[in-house]
């Protein structure tokens, strides 16, 4: 299994206890929509797969879990700060009317003052907000992405109208 064929979920976080148990922290909105039956873990570059005995979710956008053939804390441990992946075929399906903020990555960025920005090349995720990221006049500018900065979403163009704040593309673009 190659990390193109699958979706990223989050991350292993902590180990609880002395048996393997596991936290996993969801980067991924749907996580309790998933079928969580096996999971991919990136160690060294490659997708190691691992049953799941038992999980808990939590609204958190945390879950606990058993591995098979992880019983103690020290293999749990070994996990610590990996990457975790479904494969695309587990992709929860999507309604046509859904959009979200990660779909504007390719978009073309227009600000209402500055003109085009230039294509999202990453829309980042954090936990108060999204953050697009452009390449502007050789300098990387990072934007939020929220009700008060999009003036519109052309989805058939692939253009995102905003109006940023005053100031912000000067401090990406002024000389220190």
């Amino acid at each position: 299994m190659n990390v193109e064929d699958c979706f990223y979920l989050g991350y292993i976080t902590k180990t609880k206890g002395l048996k393997g148990e596991i936290q996993v922290y969801f980067d991924f909105n749907q996580y309790d929509e998933l079928d969580l039956d096996a999971i991919f873990v990136e160690i060294n570059g490659k997708l190691v797969p691992y049953f799941v005995s038992s999980c808990k979710l939590h609204p958190n956008k945390t879950g606990y879990f058993f591995l098979e053939d992880t019983d103690t804390i020290e293999k749990a441990e070994k996990l610590l700060k990996k990457k975790v992946y479904l494969p695309n075929s587990k992709m929860p399906e999507r309604e046509d009317d859904e959009f979200y903020y990660t779909d504007l990555k390719g978009f073309i960025a227009i600000d209402s003052k500055a003109g085009e920005l230039g294509e999202i090349m990453e829309v980042l995720e954090y936990p108060q907000q999204f953050i697009a990221v452009v390449s502007y006049k050789f300098r990387e500018v990072m934007f939020p992405l929220n009700e008060d900065t999009i003036d519109s979403i052309d989805e058939e163009e692939g253009v995102l109208t905003v109006t940023l704040p005053e100031g912000l593309i000067d401090i990406y673009t002024s000389e220190k």
